[in-house]
Protein backbone atom coordinates (compact mmCIF):
# COMPACT_ATOMS: atom_id res chain seq x y z
CA UNK A 1 0.00 0.00 0.00
CA UNK A 2 1.26 3.45 -0.80
CA UNK A 3 2.39 6.17 1.87
CA UNK A 4 -0.26 8.56 3.13
CA UNK A 5 1.25 11.62 2.43
CA UNK A 6 1.96 14.22 -0.92
CA UNK A 7 5.94 14.16 -1.56
CA UNK A 8 6.05 17.89 0.14
CA UNK A 9 4.03 16.91 3.47
CA UNK A 10 6.02 13.81 3.25
CA UNK A 11 9.55 16.32 2.96
CA UNK A 12 8.36 18.00 6.27
CA UNK A 13 8.06 14.38 7.98
CA UNK A 14 11.26 13.24 7.24
CA UNK A 15 12.56 16.43 8.06
CA UNK A 16 10.79 16.48 11.54
CA UNK A 17 11.96 13.16 12.18
CA UNK A 18 15.16 13.90 11.55
CA UNK A 19 15.51 16.62 14.15
CA UNK A 20 13.50 14.48 16.48
CA UNK A 21 16.04 11.89 16.49
CA UNK A 22 19.08 13.88 16.49
CA UNK A 23 17.33 16.02 19.52
CA UNK A 24 16.78 12.50 21.46
CA UNK A 25 20.33 11.29 22.09
CA UNK A 26 22.51 12.61 24.44
CA UNK A 27 26.22 14.40 22.39
CA UNK A 28 28.86 12.13 23.65
CA UNK A 29 31.53 13.85 25.89
CA UNK A 30 33.61 15.66 23.48
CA UNK A 31 37.35 14.14 23.68
CA UNK A 32 40.46 16.76 24.60
CA UNK A 33 41.45 18.66 21.70
CA UNK A 34 44.41 21.32 21.45
CA UNK A 35 43.42 24.57 22.63
CA UNK A 36 42.55 26.46 19.15
CA UNK A 37 44.70 28.96 18.26
CA UNK A 38 45.24 32.47 19.23
CA UNK A 39 44.10 34.47 15.84
CA UNK A 40 41.16 32.31 15.74
CA UNK A 41 40.52 32.54 19.89
CA UNK A 42 40.88 36.43 19.02
CA UNK A 43 38.34 36.43 16.20
CA UNK A 44 35.70 34.37 18.06
CA UNK A 45 36.06 36.87 21.04
CA UNK A 46 35.45 39.59 18.62
CA UNK A 47 32.43 37.80 16.93
CA UNK A 48 31.14 37.39 20.44
CA UNK A 49 31.63 40.54 21.60
CA UNK A 50 30.13 42.12 18.70
CA UNK A 51 26.86 40.13 18.41
CA UNK A 52 26.56 40.96 22.15
CA UNK A 53 26.51 44.83 21.65
CA UNK A 54 23.26 46.48 21.54
CA UNK A 55 20.71 43.82 20.55
CA UNK A 56 20.78 44.17 17.11
CA UNK A 57 19.36 40.70 16.36
CA UNK A 58 16.29 41.44 18.06
CA UNK A 59 15.77 44.74 16.76
CA UNK A 60 15.86 42.56 12.98
CA UNK A 61 13.61 40.98 14.35
CA UNK A 62 11.20 43.07 15.96
CA UNK A 63 11.79 45.27 11.98
CA UNK A 64 10.40 42.25 10.31
CA UNK A 65 7.64 40.90 13.07
CA UNK A 66 6.52 44.60 12.72
CA UNK A 67 7.10 45.71 9.46
CA UNK A 68 5.95 42.53 7.73
CA UNK A 69 3.82 40.41 10.05
CA UNK A 70 2.75 36.88 9.16
CA UNK A 71 3.83 36.20 6.18
CA UNK A 72 2.49 32.51 4.91
CA UNK A 73 3.82 31.60 1.62
CA UNK A 74 1.44 31.94 -1.26
CA UNK A 75 -0.41 34.78 0.52
CA UNK A 76 0.31 38.17 -0.62
CA UNK A 77 2.00 38.87 2.38
CA UNK A 78 4.99 36.55 1.07
CA UNK A 79 6.43 38.78 -1.60
CA UNK A 80 6.00 41.96 0.61
CA UNK A 81 8.43 40.00 2.91
CA UNK A 82 10.91 39.22 0.12
CA UNK A 83 11.03 42.62 -0.55
CA UNK A 84 11.73 43.57 2.66
CA UNK A 85 14.52 41.06 3.43
CA UNK A 86 15.92 41.82 -0.24
CA UNK A 87 16.03 45.60 1.26
CA UNK A 88 17.79 44.47 4.75
CA UNK A 89 20.14 42.39 2.74
CA UNK A 90 20.97 45.58 0.35
CA UNK A 91 21.28 48.02 3.50
CA UNK A 92 23.83 45.87 5.06
CA UNK A 93 26.29 46.10 2.16
CA UNK A 94 25.56 42.32 0.08
CA UNK A 95 26.46 41.60 -2.91
CA UNK A 96 24.41 40.07 -5.84
CA UNK A 97 20.96 40.49 -3.53
CA UNK A 98 18.68 38.47 -5.68
CA UNK A 99 15.14 36.74 -6.14
CA UNK A 100 15.56 33.43 -7.31
CA UNK A 101 12.38 31.52 -8.40
CA UNK A 102 10.34 29.47 -6.81
CA UNK A 103 6.86 27.61 -6.99
CA UNK A 104 4.91 27.66 -4.46
CA UNK A 105 0.91 26.85 -2.93
CA UNK A 106 -1.73 29.18 -2.13
CA UNK A 107 -3.73 28.23 0.68
CA UNK A 108 -6.96 29.88 2.19
CA UNK A 109 -7.91 30.07 5.47
CA UNK A 110 -11.44 31.66 5.90
CA UNK A 111 -14.08 31.67 8.69
CA UNK A 112 -13.51 28.90 10.97
CA UNK A 113 -15.53 28.24 14.17
CA UNK A 114 -15.95 24.89 16.23
CA UNK A 115 -19.14 25.24 18.63
CA UNK A 116 -20.47 22.77 21.30
CA UNK A 117 -23.75 21.83 20.13
CA UNK A 118 -25.09 19.46 22.85
CA UNK A 119 -24.99 18.95 25.97
CA UNK A 120 -25.99 22.19 27.32
CA UNK A 121 -25.84 25.48 25.51
CA UNK A 122 -23.80 26.16 22.60
CA UNK A 123 -20.35 27.15 23.06
CA UNK A 124 -17.35 28.03 21.11
CA UNK A 125 -14.43 26.51 21.01
CA UNK A 126 -10.59 27.74 20.04
CA UNK A 127 -9.87 26.25 16.99
CA UNK A 128 -8.14 26.66 13.49
CA UNK A 129 -7.59 24.96 9.99
CA UNK A 130 -4.68 22.82 9.37
CA UNK A 131 -2.63 23.90 6.53
CA UNK A 132 -3.96 22.43 3.09
CA UNK A 133 -7.29 21.20 4.99
CA UNK A 134 -10.03 20.98 2.34
CA UNK A 135 -13.54 23.47 3.86
CA UNK A 136 -16.87 22.12 5.30
CA UNK A 137 -20.11 23.02 3.36
CA UNK A 138 -21.15 26.54 4.18
CA UNK A 139 -23.38 25.17 6.88
CA UNK A 140 -20.57 23.40 8.30
CA UNK A 141 -19.96 20.01 9.82
CA UNK A 142 -22.56 18.86 12.70
CA UNK A 143 -22.01 15.30 13.98
CA UNK A 144 -20.86 13.76 17.11
CA UNK A 145 -17.61 13.76 18.64
CA UNK A 146 -15.59 10.44 18.82
CA UNK A 147 -12.45 11.20 21.28
CA UNK A 148 -9.32 8.77 21.06
CA UNK A 149 -6.23 8.95 22.67
CA UNK A 150 -4.01 7.24 19.89
CA UNK A 151 -4.11 5.71 16.64
CA UNK A 152 -3.96 2.61 18.43
CA UNK A 153 -7.81 3.07 20.00
CA UNK A 154 -9.35 4.29 16.95
CA UNK A 155 -8.51 1.30 15.39
CA UNK A 156 -9.93 -0.53 18.48
CA UNK A 157 -13.02 1.86 17.59
CA UNK A 158 -13.69 2.91 13.99
CA UNK A 159 -16.28 0.76 13.81
CA UNK A 160 -17.75 3.60 15.91
CA UNK A 161 -16.30 6.56 13.78
CA UNK A 162 -18.84 6.31 10.85
CA UNK A 163 -20.24 9.89 10.41
CA UNK A 164 -18.58 11.15 13.85
CA UNK A 165 -16.10 14.00 14.17
CA UNK A 166 -12.75 11.95 14.98
CA UNK A 167 -10.65 14.04 18.08
CA UNK A 168 -7.14 12.82 18.64
CA UNK A 169 -6.39 13.58 22.27
CA UNK A 170 -2.65 12.77 21.85
CA UNK A 171 -0.95 14.89 24.17
CA UNK A 172 2.65 15.86 23.78
CA UNK A 173 5.47 14.76 26.35
CA UNK A 174 7.20 17.53 28.18
CA UNK A 175 10.63 16.73 28.85
CA UNK A 176 14.21 18.72 28.22
CA UNK A 177 14.36 18.22 24.37
CA UNK A 178 10.93 19.01 22.78
CA UNK A 179 11.66 18.23 19.30
CA UNK A 180 11.99 14.74 20.48
CA UNK A 181 8.12 15.11 21.88
CA UNK A 182 7.53 17.14 18.50
CA UNK A 183 8.55 14.20 16.09
CA UNK A 184 5.62 11.53 18.08
CA UNK A 185 2.61 13.93 18.21
CA UNK A 186 2.96 15.89 14.82
CA UNK A 187 1.80 12.12 13.10
CA UNK A 188 -1.66 12.71 14.63
CA UNK A 189 -1.52 16.42 12.48
CA UNK A 190 -0.20 15.24 9.15
CA UNK A 191 -2.04 12.03 9.11
CA UNK A 192 -5.13 12.19 11.34
CA UNK A 193 -7.53 13.29 8.95
CA UNK A 194 -6.96 10.01 6.32
CA UNK A 195 -6.54 8.05 9.06
CA UNK A 196 -9.78 9.01 10.29
CA UNK A 197 -11.31 9.09 6.74
CA UNK A 198 -10.73 5.50 6.71
CA UNK A 199 -13.02 5.03 9.44
CA UNK A 200 -15.76 6.76 8.01
CA UNK A 201 -15.53 9.68 10.26
CA UNK A 202 -16.60 13.42 8.76
CA UNK A 203 -13.88 15.54 9.91
CA UNK A 204 -10.87 14.89 12.45
CA UNK A 205 -9.79 17.98 15.42
CA UNK A 206 -6.24 16.83 16.69
CA UNK A 207 -4.99 18.27 20.22
CA UNK A 208 -2.40 21.02 19.53
CA UNK A 209 1.19 20.34 19.19
CA UNK A 210 2.55 21.67 22.38
CA UNK A 211 2.77 21.14 26.33
CA UNK A 212 1.46 24.96 26.77
CA UNK A 213 -2.46 25.78 28.56
CA UNK A 214 -3.19 29.06 26.92
CA UNK A 215 -5.83 28.26 24.96
CA UNK A 216 -4.36 29.20 22.11
CA UNK A 217 -4.54 26.39 18.88
CA UNK A 218 -1.93 25.49 16.77
CA UNK A 219 -1.73 25.42 13.33
CA UNK A 220 0.65 23.52 11.02
CA UNK A 221 0.46 21.16 7.29
CA UNK A 222 -1.48 18.61 7.20
CA UNK A 223 -1.09 15.75 4.30
CA UNK A 224 -4.00 13.17 2.25
CA UNK A 225 -3.65 9.60 1.78
CA UNK A 226 -4.10 9.36 -2.26
CA UNK A 227 -6.93 7.49 -2.91
CA UNK A 228 -8.72 8.28 0.74
CA UNK A 229 -11.24 10.75 0.86
CA UNK A 230 -10.41 14.38 1.69
CA UNK A 231 -12.36 15.38 5.22
CA UNK A 232 -11.41 18.88 6.94
CA UNK A 233 -8.79 18.81 9.55
CA UNK A 234 -8.50 21.46 12.43
CA UNK A 235 -6.11 22.04 15.57
CA UNK A 236 -8.52 22.53 19.05
CA UNK A 237 -6.98 23.69 22.15
CA UNK A 238 -5.56 21.44 24.87
CA UNK A 239 -8.34 22.72 27.19
CA UNK A 240 -11.08 22.58 24.91
CA UNK A 241 -9.80 18.36 23.52
CA UNK A 242 -9.82 17.65 27.14
CA UNK A 243 -12.94 19.20 27.87
CA UNK A 244 -14.26 16.93 25.03
CA UNK A 245 -12.86 14.28 26.70
CA UNK A 246 -14.41 14.22 29.88
CA UNK A 247 -17.62 14.37 28.52
CA UNK A 248 -17.49 11.14 26.69
CA UNK A 249 -15.73 9.60 29.09
CA UNK A 250 -19.28 10.72 31.44
CA UNK A 251 -21.37 9.02 29.09
CA UNK A 252 -22.41 12.87 27.45
CA UNK A 253 -20.38 12.99 24.11
CA UNK A 254 -20.26 16.38 22.68
CA UNK A 255 -22.09 16.68 19.42
CA UNK A 256 -19.67 19.58 17.74
CA UNK A 257 -20.42 21.89 14.50
CA UNK A 258 -17.05 22.39 12.42
CA UNK A 259 -16.71 25.27 10.41
CA UNK A 260 -13.86 25.54 8.01
CA UNK A 261 -14.14 28.10 4.92
CA UNK A 262 -10.66 27.04 3.47
CA UNK A 263 -9.14 26.03 0.25
CA UNK A 264 -6.52 25.40 -1.80
CA UNK A 265 -5.74 27.85 -4.60
CA UNK A 266 -2.87 27.00 -6.55
CA UNK A 267 0.44 26.75 -7.70
CA UNK A 268 2.02 30.57 -6.91
CA UNK A 269 5.55 32.33 -8.60
CA UNK A 270 7.61 33.30 -5.23
CA UNK A 271 11.09 33.69 -4.56
CA UNK A 272 14.08 32.38 -2.25
CA UNK A 273 16.07 35.72 -1.41
CA UNK A 274 19.73 35.42 -1.72
CA UNK A 275 23.00 37.83 -1.09
CA UNK A 276 26.29 37.71 -0.50
CA UNK A 277 29.47 38.49 1.00
CA UNK A 278 32.20 36.86 -1.82
CA UNK A 279 35.14 35.48 -0.42
CA UNK A 280 38.43 37.27 -0.35
CA UNK A 281 40.65 34.17 -0.99
CA UNK A 282 38.66 31.40 -2.48
CA UNK A 283 35.13 33.29 -4.15
CA UNK A 284 34.09 30.17 -5.79
CA UNK A 285 33.66 27.91 -2.94
CA UNK A 286 30.59 28.63 -1.30
CA UNK A 287 29.12 28.19 2.75
CA UNK A 288 25.62 28.80 3.02
CA UNK A 289 23.71 29.96 5.84
CA UNK A 290 20.12 30.70 6.09
CA UNK A 291 16.69 30.38 7.81
CA UNK A 292 13.31 30.18 6.31
CA UNK A 293 11.62 33.45 5.41
CA UNK A 294 7.65 32.24 5.53
CA UNK A 295 5.81 32.11 8.76
CA UNK A 296 2.04 30.39 9.52
CA UNK A 297 -0.63 33.29 8.98
CA UNK A 298 -1.48 33.48 12.99
CA UNK A 299 1.29 35.76 14.11
CA UNK A 300 4.75 37.00 12.56
CA UNK A 301 6.55 33.59 13.41
CA UNK A 302 8.89 35.06 15.61
CA UNK A 303 10.66 31.98 17.12
CA UNK A 304 9.60 29.75 13.87
CA UNK A 305 11.59 31.51 11.78
CA UNK A 306 12.23 34.78 12.29
CA UNK A 307 14.23 34.39 14.79
CA UNK A 308 16.78 32.39 11.88
CA UNK A 309 16.18 35.47 9.85
CA UNK A 310 17.89 37.41 12.20
CA UNK A 311 20.96 35.60 12.98
CA UNK A 312 21.60 35.06 8.88
CA UNK A 313 21.03 38.82 9.01
CA UNK A 314 23.19 39.54 11.80
CA UNK A 315 26.36 37.41 10.85
CA UNK A 316 26.12 39.68 7.60
CA UNK A 317 26.62 42.70 10.44
CA UNK A 318 29.11 41.18 12.65
CA UNK A 319 31.92 40.18 10.25
CA UNK A 320 31.50 43.59 8.07
CA UNK A 321 31.31 45.33 11.68
CA UNK A 322 34.64 43.28 12.43
CA UNK A 323 36.67 43.73 9.55
CA UNK A 324 36.60 39.29 9.98
CA UNK A 325 36.45 38.92 6.05
CA UNK A 326 35.51 35.60 4.82
CA UNK A 327 37.98 33.50 2.55
CA UNK A 328 35.12 31.58 0.87
CA UNK A 329 31.89 33.11 -0.29
CA UNK A 330 29.56 33.29 2.36
CA UNK A 331 26.05 32.98 0.76
CA UNK A 332 22.77 33.89 2.84
CA UNK A 333 19.71 32.36 1.70
CA UNK A 334 16.11 33.12 3.17
CA UNK A 335 14.14 29.94 2.13
CA UNK A 336 10.64 30.44 0.72
CA UNK A 337 7.75 27.62 1.81
CA UNK A 338 9.43 26.01 4.76
CA UNK A 339 6.11 25.58 5.87
CA UNK A 340 4.63 23.80 2.81
CA UNK A 341 7.27 21.13 2.62
CA UNK A 342 10.71 22.55 2.13
CA UNK A 343 9.97 24.05 -1.32
CA UNK A 344 12.93 26.65 -1.28
CA UNK A 345 14.85 24.44 -0.31
CA UNK A 346 13.86 22.06 -2.94
CA UNK A 347 14.19 25.20 -5.41
CA UNK A 348 17.89 25.92 -4.43
CA UNK A 349 18.97 22.77 -4.94
CA UNK A 350 17.51 22.53 -8.34
CA UNK A 351 18.69 25.74 -9.15
CA UNK A 352 22.28 25.33 -7.92
CA UNK A 353 22.54 21.71 -8.90
CA UNK A 354 25.15 22.62 -11.58
CA UNK A 355 27.59 24.01 -8.68
CA UNK A 356 26.98 21.34 -6.15
CA UNK A 357 30.60 20.53 -5.82
CA UNK A 358 31.65 24.39 -4.86
CA UNK A 359 29.38 24.45 -1.88
CA UNK A 360 31.99 23.78 0.92
CA UNK A 361 29.53 23.80 3.65
CA UNK A 362 25.84 24.40 4.80
CA UNK A 363 24.26 26.22 8.08
CA UNK A 364 20.93 26.90 9.12
CA UNK A 365 18.78 28.34 11.95
CA UNK A 366 15.14 26.70 12.92
CA UNK A 367 14.85 26.33 16.53
CA UNK A 368 14.02 29.81 17.75
CA UNK A 369 15.44 32.58 19.69
CA UNK A 370 16.37 30.34 22.68
CA UNK A 371 19.88 29.80 24.04
CA UNK A 372 22.21 28.33 21.93
CA UNK A 373 23.01 24.89 23.10
CA UNK A 374 24.93 22.76 19.78
CA UNK A 375 24.73 22.02 16.92
CA UNK A 376 23.80 19.02 14.63
CA UNK A 377 26.66 17.75 11.92
CA UNK A 378 25.72 15.84 8.71
CA UNK A 379 29.40 15.24 7.17
CA UNK A 380 32.29 13.11 6.50
CA UNK A 381 33.88 12.26 9.58
CA UNK A 382 36.80 14.01 8.99
CA UNK A 383 34.92 17.05 8.42
CA UNK A 384 33.14 16.59 11.79
CA UNK A 385 36.06 15.56 13.89
CA UNK A 386 37.89 18.94 12.69
CA UNK A 387 34.32 21.11 13.44
CA UNK A 388 34.07 19.63 16.57
CA UNK A 389 37.21 20.68 17.24
CA UNK A 390 36.17 24.17 17.78
CA UNK A 391 33.86 23.69 20.14
CA UNK A 392 36.04 25.45 22.98
CA UNK A 393 36.02 28.70 21.12
CA UNK A 394 32.19 28.86 21.91
CA UNK A 395 32.62 28.67 25.73
CA UNK A 396 31.83 32.20 26.10
CA UNK A 397 28.20 31.01 25.11
CA UNK A 398 28.24 28.31 27.51
CA UNK A 399 29.75 24.49 26.63
CA UNK A 400 28.26 23.79 22.91
CA UNK A 401 27.79 20.69 21.75
CA UNK A 402 28.38 18.92 18.22
CA UNK A 403 26.19 15.73 17.47
CA UNK A 404 25.29 13.44 14.31
CA UNK A 405 21.95 14.57 12.28
CA UNK A 406 20.71 16.65 9.92
CA UNK A 407 21.53 20.04 9.39
CA UNK A 408 17.67 21.28 8.71
CA UNK A 409 14.98 21.49 7.01
CA UNK A 410 15.71 23.78 4.09
CA UNK A 411 19.60 22.46 3.60
CA UNK A 412 18.40 18.96 3.85
CA UNK A 413 18.52 18.68 0.01
CA UNK A 414 22.36 19.32 0.08
CA UNK A 415 23.67 17.50 2.79
CA UNK A 416 21.68 14.25 1.00
CA UNK A 417 24.17 15.48 -1.65
CA UNK A 418 27.63 15.18 0.59
CA UNK A 419 27.63 18.82 1.58
CA UNK A 420 28.36 19.23 5.02
CA UNK A 421 25.54 20.68 7.05
CA UNK A 422 24.64 21.98 10.75
CA UNK A 423 22.35 22.89 12.49
CA UNK A 424 22.01 25.77 15.34
CA UNK A 425 20.35 23.61 18.18
CA UNK A 426 18.83 25.99 20.86
CA UNK A 427 17.18 25.35 24.30
CA UNK A 428 13.91 24.30 22.84
CA UNK A 429 11.97 23.72 26.48
CA UNK A 430 9.55 26.83 25.47
CA UNK A 431 9.66 26.62 21.90
CA UNK A 432 6.58 24.57 21.14
CA UNK A 433 4.59 26.79 24.01
CA UNK A 434 4.83 29.76 20.77
CA UNK A 435 5.20 27.09 17.87
CA UNK A 436 2.70 27.80 15.09
CA UNK A 437 0.29 29.46 17.15
CA UNK A 438 -1.04 33.23 17.65
CA UNK A 439 1.52 33.70 20.33
CA UNK A 440 4.62 33.43 18.49
CA UNK A 441 5.24 37.16 18.74
CA UNK A 442 8.53 39.56 18.92
CA UNK A 443 7.61 39.99 22.80
CA UNK A 444 8.26 36.14 23.58
CA UNK A 445 12.06 36.37 22.39
CA UNK A 446 15.00 37.17 25.11
CA UNK A 447 17.01 39.67 23.57
CA UNK A 448 19.77 38.24 24.95
CA UNK A 449 19.38 34.48 23.92
CA UNK A 450 19.00 36.18 20.49
CA UNK A 451 22.11 37.61 21.03
CA UNK A 452 24.20 34.32 22.22
CA UNK A 453 22.35 32.33 19.37
CA UNK A 454 23.24 34.76 16.44
CA UNK A 455 26.72 34.92 18.44
CA UNK A 456 27.09 30.90 17.70
CA UNK A 457 25.76 31.12 14.19
CA UNK A 458 27.83 34.11 12.92
CA UNK A 459 31.13 32.24 14.84
CA UNK A 460 30.33 28.32 13.17
CA UNK A 461 29.56 30.96 9.83
CA UNK A 462 33.46 32.27 10.13
CA UNK A 463 34.91 29.27 11.10
CA UNK A 464 33.55 27.47 8.10
CA UNK A 465 34.41 29.79 5.67
CA UNK A 466 37.60 29.90 7.00
CA UNK A 467 38.96 26.81 7.99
Amino acid sequence: MRRILPASCLAVLIAASSFALAAGHEPPAPPETPAPPAPLRAAAAKIIGAARSGDHAWRTLARLCDEVGPRLSGTPAYPKAAEWAAARMRELGLADVRLEPVTSMRWIRGAESLSIVGPGPERRLAVVGLGRSVGTPAAGITAPALVVRDFEELERRKDEARGKIVVFNFAMKEQPEMFRSYGEAVSYRWTGSSRAAKAGAAAMIVRSVTTLRARAPHTGVMGYEDGVPKIPGAAASIEDVEGLQRLQDAGTPATLRLVLDDREGGPVAESNVVGEIKGTERPNEIVVIGAHLDSWDLACGAHDDGAGVAMALETVRVLKETGLAPKRTVRVVLFDGEEWGIVGGKAYFEAHRGELKAHHAALEADAGGFRPVGFSCAGAPERVERIESWLPLFQPLGSLWLRKGGGGPDIGPLAKEGVTSLGLTTDSRHYFDYHHSALDTADKVDPSELDDAAAAYALMTYLLANE
